[in-house]
C-alpha cells in the first residue's frame, strides 16, 4: 500500500465544494483509497465519511491507496487539498 502525507491548504478545509472535487476524482479511480487524519479513517470515494472527519486548513492528512497509478492520483487529490482558489 502506498501512502502520501499532506497539509491541507485550501482555507476552507475539506468541507462541501472542494470535499465534493476530492471525492470525485477519487471515485475515478477504480483501487482503493483512504484518508487517515489522526486516528480517523474514511474511503475518500465517500463524501460524508470525508466531510465527517473535519478537514480543517493547516491540518495534514494522510493518503492511502494501491493500484495502478495510485500516484497520479495522489498527486491529483494533493493538488485538491492545497488549492487555495477553491
Amino acid at each position: 500500500m502506498s501512502q502520501r502525507i499532506v497539509e491541507v491548504k485550501n482555507p476552507h478545509g475539506l468541507h462541501a465544494r472542494p470535499a465534493a472535487l476530492f471525492v470525485q476524482k477519487a471515485a475515478s479511480f477504480s483501487g482503493k483509497i483512504v484518508v487517515a487524519k489522526g486516528d480517523k479513517e474514511a474511503d475518500a470515494k465517500s463524501i460524508l465519511g470525508i466531510m465527517s472527519m473535519g478537514i480543517e486548513c493547516g491540518d495534514t492528512i494522510t493518503l492511502k491507496g494501491e493500484g495502478d497509478q495510485i500516484e497520479s492520483v495522489f498527486d491529483a487529490l494533493e493538488a485538491i487539498a492545497r488549492d487555495t482558489s477553491i
